[in-house]
């Protein structure tokens, strides 16, 4: 028996999910731990309640619903696209409010038409909240993880830099504290003269040899988890990512780039303009944007309402294009969050690449909006 009350609008939301196409699913409160703790984030994965079974598998009580929707499409082997929609309850810590609380949305999977897909999502987030809020005006903040990718790779960083500068995304601390590193290398301190002076040299074979002979002599190439050419690719990796500076211009570019925000409607205009002067090219990235303003320019938003945001991200790793969150004019709290996550299906199992794109809404957090109307 759930152990809060059940929001009395609900049945709004049902209502709403039906008229939109969606199939409701449910998906069990005990699910598999690891795919949470491998594809949701460091945000998402303190905040699990975490168990194990009799077997001592990992278990955690569901935190939240995407994963296990893709899950069950998975295992269910249903063709798309496919159109879920869910309500329950998911549990987690937050900051503020309760441990358990009711979550509802939609999964939109396997559309190829992505900048349709995508509208039609911040549409129904949109539609939804109007109809449970109408005396609110709503404020959507959208940015795109794509461009933000196309950004960085143009500015030519090594793999590891823009991985770790990908993987930031959204969390302007973070972010912050990558680009004064970026700004001011410093070199790696405690290596091993002689490691030192193979990597300097670029003697890849000589330096895989010295760490073999160094496992062997020590012991311990037997528990080892990795081998000596991970090793050397792991250190070699490690020492690129100390020395690299990226010079005064290009951290510029950066920090202006990160700085854009402005009206979506002005947004398009912005990026190309960006990207001229600064004599990048961010190619599909930039087409698929401009795509999606389009898509919801003729779904009916009204794109001045729309704010486009270069660093906003969502605390999710699984997010690989748009993200957007919803919230009443006035408050800081979010109703309603979402984003594409083309990779994750993939990752969870799917033997084709399937697109796909969502949201949830906080239940708890529209009743208190529903309250102060």
């Amino acid at each position: 028996m759930p152990l809060i009350n059940m929001p009395g609008f609900a049945a709004d939301i049902l209502a709403e999910f039906a008229d939109r196409g969606t199939a409701r699913v449910d998906t069990p409160v005990i699910q598999p731990a690891e795919p949470f703790l491998d594809m949701a984030g460091e945000d998402l994965r303190r905040r699990i309640f975490l168990t194990e079974n009799e077997r001592g598998d990992s278990l955690c009580l569901r935190p939240e619903f995407t994963i296990p929707v893709c899950l069950r499409h998975i295992e269910t082997a249903t063709g798309t696209p496919k159109r879920y929609a869910y309500l329950g309850e998911v549990f987690r810590q937050r900051r503020e409010g309760g441990s358990e609380f009711y979550q509802a949305g939609i999964e939109d999977l396997g559309d190829t038409a992505t900048a349709r897909a995508d509208a039609r999502a911040i549409g129904d987030a949109w539609g939804v909240l109007a109809r449970l809020l109408p005396q609110r005006h709503l404020s959507v903040v959208l940015g795109d993880q794509a461009v933000f990718e196309a950004v960085v790779e143009a500015l030519g960083l090594p793999a590891g830099w823009q991985k770790r500068l990908i993987h930031a995304f959204g969390n302007s601390e973070q972010i912050e504290q990558l680009l004064r590193k970026l700004a001011s290398p410093n070199h790696v301190q405690g290596l091993d003269p002689v490691v030192a002076n193979l990597l300097a040299a670029g003697d890849e074979a000589a330096l895989i040899a010295h760490i073999d002979a160094t496992m062997q002599a020590t012991g311990y190439s037997t528990n080892a988890s990795r081998s000596p050419v991970e090793i050397a690719a792991r250190l070699k990796e490690k020492l690129a990512l100390a020395e690299t500076r990226l010079d005064g211009a290009a951290l510029l570019l950066l920090r202006e780039f990160l700085s854009l925000e402005l009206p979506l409607s002005e947004a398009s205009g912005a990026l190309a303009g960006f990207a001229d002067a600064a004599g990048l090219s961010l190619g599909p990235a930039l087409s698929r944007f401009d795509e999606r303003v389009a898509s919801l320019a003729e779904a009916g938003l009204d794109l001045t309402k729309i704010t486009y945001r270069a660093a906003f991200g969502r605390p999710l790793d699984y997010y690989t294009g748009l993200v957007f969150e919803i919230s009443a004019e006035g408050s800081p709290a979010v109703l309603a969050g979402g984003g594409r996550f083309d990779r994750l299906l993939t990752l969870l199992g799917a033997k084709e690449p399937i697109p796909a794109v969502g949201f949830s809404l906080w239940l708890d957090r529209i009743e208190a909006a529903r309250a102060s109307q």
